[in-house]
């Protein structure tokens, strides 16, 4: 395993708020990593500094050993909390564009996907439903060979049946030498997959650690100790 992302001592505000506070942290490939915490904890902050969608913060981020910029893009794969694509295109016109924007997108992948998920390339986005549209979305997002997948609560939409297809998507078809960032609040459904979990409240780092040293030093599940942590 490599170190991809490398973040020391990031600080973010957003007017007087502190958003992140000394924020440091190593994500090696080959590792499926879980965001957790509560809502305006910093998590799609932490997530856009990685992709390199926000620069105004003091500390340093490296992906794959460079500053965020053309390169890091090349090789990040990133799914926003919400639905970015053109509701006047079918399905099909979005893996279109995807095809034609991204030189690592697989076309064949991605009909497979959406016909796991019983979508119809031919439907427009805007007659679907809000967890059909994230089903294209993570059909897109993981459809590209990248080193680097960040999920921005890719699960909110969606039904617990379809949760655990999703979820399977994502582990068989992500590649050995990336790494999977995935943020969420739906722990239960997505404690299986995790190797990692990082727990972030008040603007730190609580909780870094993998789920097998949490469930022997601690004897816990991810979820008890998210509760323990959060007094939820």
């Amino acid at each position: 395993m490599s170190r991809i992302i490398e973040i020391n001592s990031l600080d973010k505000k957003y007017g007087s708020r502190k958003v992140l506070d000394d924020i440091s942290l190593t994500l090696e490939s080959g590792t499926i990593v879980g965001l957790l915490g509560p809502n305006g904890c910093g998590k799609t902050t932490l997530i856009k500094a990685i992709a390199g969608l926000i620069k105004d913060y003091k500390g340093k981020v490296l992906i794959d050993g460079s500053e965020p910029g053309e390169f890091s893009k090349s090789i990040i794969s990133y799914l926003p909390e919400k639905t970015y694509l053109s509701e006047n295109y079918k399905a099909r016109e979005a893996l279109d564009f995807f095809e034609d924007f991204y030189a690592d997108f697989d076309r064949k992948k991605a009909l497979e996907m959406l016909a796991q998920f019983k979508l119809d390339p031919n439907q427009k986005i805007k007659s679907m439903s809000k967890g059909m549209q994230e089903k294209v979305q993570l059909t897109l997002v993981m459809s590209r060979k990248a080193k680097i997948y960040l999920l921005d609560e890719p699960l909110g939409g969606l039904d617990p049946a379809s949760r655990k297809a999703m979820l399977d998507i994502i582990l068989n078809n992500y590649s050995e030498d990336a790494v999977v960032l995935l943020s969420t609040h739906l722990i239960n459904d997505v404690e299986r997959i995790f190797d990692r979990v990082i727990m972030i409240g008040d603007s730190k780092i609580l909780i870094d650690d993998t789920v097998d040293n949490i469930r022997e030093n601690n004897g816990k599940s991810v979820v008890e100790l998210f509760e323990e942590v959060f007094k939820c």
